[in-house]
Parts: C-alpha cells; structure tokens; sequence
C-alpha cells in the first residue's frame, strides 16, 4: 500500500481545512475553521518539540499521506491530557431508586449529572477519512497508529484513554439532544454551539449550564433515543474502539448526547500486542508466506506509520517489503514497533 501516517505539519493547513469541509458538522476536533486549524498545528507542533516524558496538556496532530500523489487523505489527533487548563466537561447517565411505602412502589429514574470525572485521562480523536478512501482497512491504519504513538511514548499519556464519539443529528446539523436540553439555555442552535467551542472551548459551558441533574424521563422522546447513541457515520468507528477493548461507562458528550468511551491505557488491544522487533533489512524477492503488519517507527515529529509485508528471520528479525521498508526510512539493524493488522 501507497499509504503513510506522519505528523502534520504548517503545511498541511490547506489539506486539513479541505478535509473539514467533508465532515458535515459535529466534529468539534476538525473544525471547518482556518485559524482553529492553524492554532491546532502549531499546537501541535508544540507538543512534539515538547522536551520531557511526563504526561502534559499536548495535542499531537497526524496526517495520512498517499505517497504516490503527497496528497493528504485523512487524519487523526491524540491528546495528552484532557481537562489541564480547562474543565472536561460530561454528562454522567445514572439510575436513582426510589420507593413509596404507601403506593407500594418502587421507581427507578435515569438521570444525567454535568460531571469532570474523566479529567487526567488521555483521548484519541479527530478522525476523519476522505470519503473515496474509505477502503483497504485506511481507517483502521488511522485508527491504530494512534495506540502504536502512545506506545512509543508512554510516560506521555495518563492511564486512561477516552474517544468522544459524534451523536445523533438531522441533515441540516441539527442535534436532537441539544435542542432539548443545553440549547433551552445558550440560545444557540448546535451548529452555532459546536462551532463556538471548537474555536473558543468550553468555559462558556461552566458559565451557563446548570448544575442541578436532569431527568431523563423530562426530555422529549426524541432526546431521550440518541443518548449514548453515535451517529450512524461512526458505527465503524464505535466497533473498531469496541475492538480494542474501549467499553462506554454511561458519560456521554454534554452538546449531542453521542458516547464517550473509555479503556485502560496498557490493556489497549494494540498497545497490549504489539512488539518492537529489529529490521534484518528488505525482503528480496515476493514470498509466498508475507504477512500484512502494521509497522511504526521515529519518535515524536518522526513517527512513521504504514503497513508493510513481513516475514520473519531464524533469529526472530524481521524483513520487510522493499516499499515500507522505503517508506519508513529503515536501515538495517533499526528496530520498529509491530502489530498484526487483524
């Protein structure tokens, strides 16, 4: 395959912003915003000339590349740490029992609390594909070069990861969730919302949202059907998280209801399998018995990405396919970090 992930950079700015155009609203991390972008790669930037390995407020910014053309066809984000400079803000689905004596009646009422329980955690997100290349498992390189990053830099990343995934909405954008609870009082549609925070973040949400838990069973039907639901467009991307051991624990997003999921750093599928492995060198020739792994390499703004054909040496050494042997700028003797792509 032509494809390789590496860190975005300034000049990745144009593709980023053509890339947000697509995404059809919601996706707060990819906003259709020139200077959010810009301020999110320089962000970035920050994050991997950052000198230390503790864990920090980093924002680290990926680009998927096809290497025949040098266009940018997707793209993904992990952050370090949520919540270090502002609140993180979630809704907490929970259940109050109650009995009455005298009607001989137990109830049982959902309620959603405003909480900044997940604070401390690392978060995976950003993600998005162009649609013409949603295909050849690109996704799931996207997905999972992400984990193979934290990896590489563990003391980077709290013990927690959390994924934000988009919640249910209309064609125009509109949030069924939001029209029923948080816009009552912002006067905002969630366009207007989401667009907001993603530019200015989430203070004006400690501002103005009560505090007081909310009934579940207050809200509209259509309000109370998408809570913990994703988009249809993320069902993919909620199974590949499910995948890797991600569970959702009843915090869902405070703007589109959509869910928040959540998994143990170290028991991370990919984190917990993958291998660092030496490079004998290239395979010579096409053989028969190749195996399709996911391969990374280069550390902060050097991470490299893609999946290569491997077979293995009598030493326990790898050889790879002359392409992502190319690709990843391998020498012999360099070590990678490998993962099965199943």
């Amino acid at each position: 395959m032509t494809h390789l992930i590496r860190a975005a950079t300034t000049d990745d700015l144009t593709a980023l912003y053509d890339l947000s155009k697509l995404t059809g609203g919601g996706f707060t991390n990819l906003p259709a915003d020139k200077g959010t972008l810009e301020r999110k790669l320089a962000k970035s930037a920050e994050g991997f000339a950052r000198e230390g390995q503790n864990q920090g407020d980093d924002l680290y910014v990926f680009v998927l590349e096809d290497t025949r053309t040098g266009a940018i066809r997707g793209t993904c984000q992990v952050f370090g740490e949520v919540g270090a400079d502002r609140p993180f803000y979630s809704y907490r689905l929970s259940t109050l029992t109650q009995k009455s004596e005298e009607l001989g009646r137990i109830f049982r009422n959902q309620t959603l609390s405003l909480c900044t329980d997940l604070e401390g955690s690392s978060e995976v997100g950003g993600l998005f594909l162009h649609p013409h290349e949603r295909a050849g498992g690109l996704g799931m390189l996207l997905a999972r070069s992400r984990y193979l990053f934290i990896k590489q830099h563990r003391p980077r990343f709290g013990n927690r990861v959390l994924a934000e995934l988009r919640g249910v909405m209309d064609q125009a954008g509109h949030s069924p969730f939001w029209d029923a609870l948080a816009g009552r009082f912002f006067g905002m549609t969630f366009p207007e919302a989401d667009e907001f925070n993603a530019v200015h973040g989430t203070q004006f949400i400690a501002d103005l949202m009560p505090n007081a838990p909310v009934y579940v069973n207050m809200l509209p039907e259509s309000a109370r059907a998408v809570i913990g639901q994703p988009h249809p467009t993320g069902r993919a991307a909620l199974k590949m998280l499910e995948n890797e051991g991600f569970v959702w624990d009843c915090y869902i997003d405070i703007f589109d209801g959509g869910p928040t999921v959540t998994a143990a750093t170290d028991q991370i599928k990919t984190i917990r399998t993958a291998d660092w492995l030496r490079v004998a060198g290239p395979i010579e020739g096409n053989p028969e018995k190749a195996e399709t792994r996911m391969l990374a390499t280069g550390m902060l703004d050097n991470f490299l990405c893609c999946y290569g054909q491997v077979t293995m040496t009598g030493g326990g050494e790898l050889l790879i396919d002359q392409e992502a042997f190319d690709r990843l700028k391998l020498e012999s003797g360099d070590r990678v970090l490998s993962v099965p792509r199943g």
